[in-house]
Order: structure tokens, then C-alpha cells, then sequence
């Protein structure tokens, strides 16, 4: 079959690989439809995450038809139209039993390698490293599927791909970083970030019951869309400074509650403190730019809630933890348990209070997989979210 490989640093190529397998009782094989590129996934293009191997095959985002089911396999039948949630989970450990299917804890083989660096292993993910489990990702014409009794959702032909691939990971990422804000009606919600996360994280806290909802980013066309996803207010942070603008919007209150969808790569107009990360990084003194998380802590309320979804891999300096701890802020975060949220979001979809395929901007073959990963790191053509057709 034809994959997206990970070559190395910046470095994507298409080619032949052998065809997956079932390898468990509880596996499936799905033949992919529709796959796409995530943000998080240019953390692996620019190589912040480590434990990559040059021939990685990437993706988390997809769905397909099932082609072969392993003989645990109840819930599924070969025909079957499914989407995949990204974080693969057993859903009998502890952890899943509780909902948290993102920290799953035995669906990563590697776990040992994951434990050195963050104390405790999070779930195995498709296409994110072997510290991650090393799993093949669905950038590809075919994907083996893990506990595939736990994960996919069966969906429904009248629906298109486009309205239902973003349930594998963005619309309930940005979901859930709306969820942990546990809004009332006559909040303000504050998103870092207008992405499709961000995108998703502003449509999810109108359907919550945010009254204003308040966009950051740099780029006038995400903007745009964060305004079509539900955004009352847009700041375009490299015209205004954010802390001050958001204390003018909320009578020098500041938000209830704050979403970081930016993650480890953030960009900061101040060329000192944007150059001093920079540095970090690069003598890997640190693995983050941190920009959009300081700034969600010091705009926050007292008493707010900071959540965060924007993907973050090690360490950062000048985290303003006195800010954190003296004003009694809480801090909610994770990767998304995708499989918590897939029912619910899907019946939103179906009962058309969201229609997800807003955040499409690019269709291209997955041969153009190199191309499409320079051009969304890039921004280049206005570029939101790219879906990849085998």
C-alpha cells in the first residue's frame, strides 16, 4: 500500500509499504476514505518529539471502511463505515473505566520509554512516535486498528467524510477544552489559538453556553473562521496586546475561563522573549515556546479555569506558577478521550447544530502528502485544515 512516511526532520515522502495485519484477536483492518493532517502533527514535521524513526508511518486523523475483522471483534462487521479515535485504549483499565481513555494502561507497548520522560505513560496514539507505542498511523490506504472493540464508531452513508473525520481527534479536542471550563450561562471564554482546535474549542463553548467568546491568533483568515465557528470577539495579537485587550472587554475582570489550543510550537510578537525560547529549544534546554500559556494564565480571572489541549512534550521555563497558585486558578488538561465524547458529538452532527466540514480548506490526494505538510506548516494559501483522499 501507499504511506506518509517520516523521513526525518521536515522531510515527508510517500511510498510502498506492506500491508497491514491483523496481529489480535481484537484488531481490525480499515481501508481509509479520508485522513488528514493535525497540527500536532507538524510537532513531528519539525521534529520536536522525540523517538521518531525515519520511516514512521504518520496520521491520527481518519476513517474508513472495514475490510478484516479479528475474531474478538463483536462490534464490527467487514463493510462497516467507521471513524477511528486517535488514542488507542483497551477499555477495561482502570483508566478507561473512569472515561480517561487518553491515559490508557495497556495500550502502549513502549510505556518504560514514556514513563522516563513524564512519570506515568499516557495511551498508545496512531502515528506519534514509539514513546508513544510506535504504531502505524493513517496517512495510508490501510491501518491496522488496536481494541478495535473499544474505538471506532460505526457512522452512518448519508453523511459525508467531511463532516464526520474531524470526530477522530480536532472537534473533540477542542470540545473537551470547552468541557473543562464547566461554563455558565454569561461566561466569557477566552481560545489561544484559531486553528481548527481553536476553531472547534470556540464553536463548542457557544453550544456550552458561553455569552462571548474571545479568538487569539495572528492570522486574519483563521480569524475569520473562529468568527464563523461562533467567536463574538477577535484579537489579532500582533496589533493589540492581548492582557490589555481582554481586560477592556471584560471590565478589568478578566475571562472566567481560558483554552490554550496552541500547544509546545507558539509564535510571541516580542522578539526577546520569542528569541530566548527560540535559543532554549535549540541548546535543548527546554522543548516548548510557551507564549499562549503564560499569557491564558496572567489573563484569566481570579478564581478562572485554564484548560488546556494544545499539545505540549517535556519542559518549559518561566511558567508564572505564582501567578497560578496565588490567584486560585485551576488548570485542566489532557489529550482528548475521544472515545468519551464520539457518540455525543456525533448525534450534534446529525442533528445539525454543527456541521465540522467548515474547517476544510484543502482535498488533496495523499501523494501530495510532502507538499500538503509544507504548505499547512507554512499557512501558505490560507490553509485550515488539510484532508488527504488514498
Amino acid at each position: 500500500m501507499r504511506a506518509t512516511q517520516w523521513m526525518g526532520k521536515k522531510h515527508i515522502e510517500v511510498n510502498e509499504v506492506p500491508d497491514p495485519q491483523i496481529l489480535n484477536d481484537r484488531d481490525a483492518i480499515v481501508k481509509v476514505t479520508s485522513t488528514a493532517i493535525c497540527g500536532s502533527d507538524l510537532h513531528l514535521y519539525d521534529g520536536f518529539i522525540p523517538t521518531m524513526r525515519s520511516g514512521d508511518i504518520l496520521g491520527h486523523e481518519f476513517m474508513g471502511e472495514v475490510v478484516e475483522v479479528g475474531r474478538g471483534v463483536g462490534n464490527l462487521r467487514v463493510g462497516d463505515r467507521v471513524v477511528v479515535p486517535f488514542p488507542i485504549a483497551c477499555g477495561s483499565c482502570n483508566s478507561c473505566r473512569q472515561g480517561l481513555f487518553s491515559v490508557c494502561e495497556n495500550s502502549n507497548p513502549n510505556a518504560r520509554i514514556a514513563e522516563k520522560v513524564m512519570g506515568h505513560s499516557p495511551c498508545g496514539i496512531f502515528g506519534y512516535s514509539h514513546m508513544m507505542g510506535g504504531y502505524p498511523g493513517g496517512q495510508a490506504e490501510y491501518a491496522r486498528v488496536p481494541f478495535a472493540d473499544v474505538g471506532p464508531l460505526v457512522v452512518d452513508d448519508d453523511l459525508t467524510d467531511e463532516q464526520l473525520l474531524f470526530l477522530t481527534d480536532v472537534f473533540p479536542t477542542g470540545y473537551m477544552g470547552a468541557d473543562n471550563c464547566d461554563i455558565s450561562p454569561g461566561d466569557v471564554v477566552a481560545v489561544w489559538g484559531a486553528g481548527a482546535v481553536g476553531q472547534f474549542a470556540v464553536a463548542s463553548a457557544k453550544l456550552l453556553g458561553a455569552e462571548r467568546v474571545v479568538a487569539i491568533d495572528r492570522f486574519d483568515y483563521r480569524l475569520d473562521k473562529a468568527r464563523e465557528a461562533g467567536a463574538t470577539d477577535v484579537l489579532n495579537y500582533e496589533d493589540v496586546d492581548v492582557l490589555d485587550a481582554l481586560q477592556e472587554l471584560t471590565a478589568g475582570r478578566g475571562p472566567d475561563a481560558a483554552i490554550d489550543c496552541v500547544g509546545m510550537e507558539a509564535h510571541h510578537p516580542s522578539t526577546a522573549i520569542h528569541a530566548y525560547d527560540r535559543a532554549k529549544q535549540a541548546a535543548m534546554l527546554e522543548t516548548e515556546r510557551p507564549h499562549a500559556l503564560r499569557e491564558a494564565i496572567l489573563a484569566v480571572k481570579n478564581g478562572g479555569t485554564v484548560s488546556i489541549v494544545g499539545v505540549y512534550g517535556g519542559l518549559m521555563d518561566k511558567f508564572p506558577i505564582g501567578s497560578l497558585m496565588n490567584r486560585s486558578l485551576t488548570v485542566k488538561t489532557g489529550q482528548a478521550h475521544v472515545q468519551r465524547y464520539l457518540k455525543p458529538l456525533y448525534e450534534r452532527i446529525r442533528n445539525g447544530e454543527i456541521d465540522p466540514s467548515f474547517v476544510v480548506s484543502h482535498t488533496l490526494p495523499l501523494e501530495q502528502a510532502p507538499q500538503a505538510y509544507r504548505m499547512f506548516r507554512d499557512k501558505e494559501d490560507r490553509s485550515n485544515k488539510v484532508v488527504l483522499k488514498p
